[in-house]
């Protein structure tokens, strides 16, 4: 049963946004979920798409979550380091199955390569310390990679194969295709691929049909709408998908033939994706099926702060098509210390919204956002399919609406 109160005012504030095309955004997702596995609020709001032909959002919209997938395959390596399989401080085990680690090298400023003085292990690559970068974010690496460019949303693993370190191993964080190689690293050590570990130990034992890799025809059908906001226009308008290829794939050739983006590859219905926060909040164990797909230790260890001098540091935009420039990941009053877990930030002190201490939350590129807090046993998301990153009329519908579940609550 949902929460009146917060319901009212979580469709209120999002009809604000998708209902003034000035605007830019089409529609909006926003699902918060409680410690027992049931909705506090479940809101869809707008259409699909800007064009006069499309349907309104509901909460059957299927939407691509990119980063929001790299929870998805941390879940999936450590269960596989429960089974031991695989091992979070092993550079030997990394280097053995993905030789290409062992010899990778570091782009320097000047755009030449350097060896590389450190070790990678499997805990780098979950926390982003291991030195790769994203080309979208680091200018460095978007030069290095032309006249041909790298491209992450191409669903090809030649172009993670490729990338070189923009850091040297363990020497600071940067936000970039290590959860990638995590899941490259999985697949070589159990000769599964990461989208049928992930249905066959988190999707299916949490009983959801709409979070995938490679979305099925009806999940198509229910496809929300890429837009695009250009550089230099403060008007959006509907444009072609950006992870293309996996919506192409029918048949289980096509699967085999794909790369299986740990860091971005994912669709899913914000309903229940949800439900493997909700999983989270229980200690690794799902309030409605009542499956442990994680042991309590393992959550605990994925709340840990990896990084006690975690810098507050912002986004360059080194492609403005894909992100917007932020000077800071999630500013917070008095400038409190912030850290990083395995695969997601934390928010250390409470935050203004409500949320509790040591809430974990991340984001997916086309202005998707999720929070999980443990301390008051809340979490959720907010959908849209918007570029560029950083659209502040998303971003302050989520501060917003994460509010008012909080606020109801109390």
């Amino acid at each position: 049963m949902t929460n009146q109160k917060a319901q009212e005012a979580v469709q209120k504030s999002l009809d604000s946004v998708t209902g003034d095309k000035n605007t830019g955004v089409a529609g909006l997702v926003f699902v918060a979920v409680g410690k027992d596995g049931k909705n506090i609020v479940e809101c869809a709001s707008g259409k699909v798409g800007f064009n006069e032909s499309r349907g309104p959002m509901t909460l059957d919209s299927v939407f691509w979550i990119a980063s929001c997938t790299k929870i998805l395959a941390t879940i999936a390596c450590l269960q596989a380091v429960e089974q031991g399989k695989l091992k979070l401080d092993s550079h030997e085990q990394v280097y053995e199955l993905c030789p290409e680690l062992k010899s990778v090298q570091v782009l320097q400023d000047d755009g030449s390569l350097v060896d590389k003085k450190n070790e990678i292990t499997l805990r780098m690559l979950l926390c982003h310390t291991a030195g790769f970068g994203y080309e979208f974010f680091n200018p460095k690496l978007r030069d290095y990679g032309r006249p041909v460019g790298f491209d992450m949303f191409h669903a090809d693993e030649r172009d993670v194969l490729t990338m070189p370190l923009v850091n040297q191993p363990g020497e600071t964080w940067e936000y970039g295709i290590n959860i990638d190689w995590a899941g490259l690293i999985l697949e070589r050590a159990t000769g599964i691929r990461l989208d049928d570990w992930m249905q066959q130990n988190i999707m299916q034992p949490l009983g959801l049909k709409n979070v995938t890799l490679f979305p099925t025809n009806e999940m198509k059908k229910q496809l929300a709408v890429m837009h695009q906001r250009w550089p230099g226009s403060s008007k959006s308008e509907e444009r072609d998908h950006i992870y293309r290829e996996p919506l192409r794939a029918n048949t289980d050739a096509d699967k085999k033939r794909m790369f299986h983006s740990g860091g971005g590859g994912g669709f899913a219905k914000p309903v229940e994706y949800v439900q493997i926060l909700a999983a989270l909040l229980n200690d690794g164990k799902s309030p409605t099926t009542g499956a442990q797909i994680l042991k309590k230790e393992t959550v605990d260890a994925m709340w840990e702060n990896q990084m006690p001098d975690f810098a507050r540091q912002g986004i360059p935009a080194a492609k403005p098509e894909h992100t917007n420039p932020s000077p800071e990941l999630y500013p917070q009053e008095g400038n409190p210390p912030q850290g990083w877990g395995l695969s997601f930030m934390i928010t250390q002190e409470a935050g203004a919204t409500g949320r509790g201490k040591n809430t974990a939350w991340w984001a997916g590129i086309a202005n998707l956002f999720w929070w999980c807090d443990r301390e008051k046993g809340v979490a959720g998301m907010i959908a849209s399919q918007v570029m560029p990153f950083g659209d502040a009329h998303v971003m302050g519908q989520w501060g917003a609406c994460e509010a008012a579940v909080y606020s109801a609550l109390s």
